[in-house]
């Protein structure tokens, strides 16, 4: 008996008892297509989130007041010992291999112009907030540089906070009010998307002098570094660590991020999350050759005499052995592309409804999931097969 017999007799059996089979397939299906639903929209948010990331380059350290600790209540013992300060960001400004700092405080206000007014996120930077933020400017000049203590009113737009306030007019040059203080618009930004679900392009850039006041605060909220090369980042984090510690009187009360450090935490959480997955489809996939085997194992009781009249015809052990585990093969590997369509289709599905679903299948997990699903054929296939081979032709005729 040939290869291309052995599949031939067994997807005949198959289709012989096509309920059953349908039935039996069905434990394989939902488990390899509840595993690629969920990893498509896992991917998918991973490359999202990823992306947003890297928009505003890779060599990007962000250092914020207060330090994370792994255990204890934030803020019970009360806050910073020492606030950031415009002249830490100076400070981490000479450190060799430092290539731009930008100070940052943010927060919500409204933003009006000519009886029309939108509450915007309003970010207060210095002059090189674009080279660091890996922003452009569409039209006009970013804030001038200079002294970061003072600043004159001035402010540049977002491309989304242009648009709803001057419509296709022009904005340069004219008068804004900034929470009740007048500001002279002096250009508009090029458009940067979405980060984390916040809007960039609807938002307004003023100088940190002046967002101090606004917020009410003497302190920073953030200073983000951008080192000169992503080989140097280590040792430019560590240099950054000793300066700010000595300036805040031996209190490491900061925490120095890199993005390679936040990317790597996100790995971790997605990876709780695939392994969440991988034993809701190892569940699915249990039940399904649990069911396989059960059904492999009537099928041998009800095939006693055509196993012992192969047998009779000169079938080998190996011959009837390969037989039956094609057999559960083919059921098996069925339901997985069944469940690989299904759970494909249902990503996409999803994605066409709900825009902002990212979804990804990688074709990595294509093929584990076919693999997967041959795999666990063979092995729910094994016991009947065997039992099957070892027959005893005389007595499996005996039993008509």
């Amino acid at each position: 008996m040939i290869f291309d017999d052995v599949l031939r007799h067994g997807w005949r059996a198959v289709l012989a008892h096509r309920q059953r089979s349908l039935l039996t397939m069905l434990g394989i299906l939902i488990g390899i297509a509840s595993v690629i639903l969920l990893t498509s929209v896992g991917e998918g948010t991973r490359r999202r989130i990823v992306s947003e990331f890297t928009q505003f380059g890779t060599n990007l350290v962000a250092v914020n007041p207060g330090r994370i600790e792994t255990t204890g209540v934030p803020g019970a013992l009360g806050g910073t010992v020492h606030p950031l300060t415009l002249e830490d960001a100076e400070a981490l400004s000479r450190i060799p291999g430092v290539r731009e700092v930008v100070p940052v405080n943010m927060g919500t206000a409204g933003v009006e112009w000519a009886g029309r007014e939108r509450n915007v996120f309003v970010y207060g930077l210095s002059a090189s907030g674009p080279e660091v933020w890996s922003m452009r400017i569409r039209t006009g000049r970013f804030l001038p540089a200079g002294d970061p203590r003072t600043g004159s009113p001035l402010t540049v737009l977002g491309p989304k906070l242009k648009q709803e306030l001057f419509g296709e007019g022009n904005a340069l040059g004219q008068h804004v009010r900034i929470a009740g203080q007048r500001f002279r618009v002096i250009g508009v930004m090029e458009s940067k998307g979405q980060f984390l679900g916040f809007d960039i392009d609807d938002s307004a850039y003023i100088p940190i002098a002046l967002s101090m006041p606004l917020f009410n605060r003497d302190d920073l909220q953030e200073i983000d570094v951008l080192v000169s090369n992503a080989s140097v980042v280590d040792s430019v984090v560590a240099k950054m660590e000793r300066v700010l510690v000595d300036r805040h009187g031996g209190e490491e009360d900061f925490t120095i991020t890199t993005q390679t450090g936040m990317l790597d935490s996100l790995d971790r959480v997605l990876g709780i999350v695939s392994l969440a997955v991988a034993g809701i489809g190892a569940i699915s996939l249990l039940v399904g050759a649990i069911g396989i085997l059960t059904m492999m194992w009537i099928s041998v009781n009800e095939r006693t005499t055509e196993i012992g009249l192969a047998k009779a015809l000169g079938a080998t052990p190996r011959e009837i052995l390969m037989l039956y585990l094609s057999e559960a093969a083919m059921i098996s590997t069925a339901g997985g592309v069944l469940g690989l369509a299904t759970g494909m289709g249902i990503a996409q599905a999803i994605r066409l409804l709900f825009a902002g679903i990212p979804v990804h299948t990688p074709i990595e997990y294509v093929v584990l999931a076919l693999v997967t699903s041959l795999a666990a054929g063979i092995l729910s296939g094994i016991l009947p097969a065997r039992r099957a081979a070892a027959m005893n032709p005389v007595r499996a005729l005996a039993e008509e």
